[in-house]
């Protein structure tokens, strides 16, 4: 299943990160490692962050996506379950409503 992954860098340890050097190579890791299908970087809430959508196979996965942002950039991340509009059109929501609605 496909997710959302935002990742919001506190400004340590990045900014020390970025002044030895070393956060280009181990973004570059951890990409390498956790395989985005896409990858964007932007601010939030006045940090630094990531957005990624990942392939999460198994919920036993997330540790392996999440940790080495924790690990390494004391970061945190949120997951967001993504649908396709076909995913969505599957969904029952016309049922749903009759049921709960």
């Amino acid at each position: 299943m496909k997710m959302l992954l935002t990742v919001e860098f506190p400004h340590e340890p990045f900014n020390t990160l970025v002044r030895t050097g070393q956060v280009g190579e181990l973004i570059g890791n951890i990409m390498d490692s956790i395989k985005p299908e896409a990858a964007y970087f932007t601010e939030q809430n006045g940090c630094r962050c990531g957005v990624f959508v990942v392939e999460v196979a198994e919920p036993w996965s997330v540790p392996a996506i999440a940790e080495p942002f924790f690990l390494n950039f004391k970061a945190n991340c949120q997951f967001r379950i993504l649908m396709t509009p076909d995913d969505l059109q599957r969904a029952g929501l016309a049922e749903l409503g009759r049921r709960w609605g």
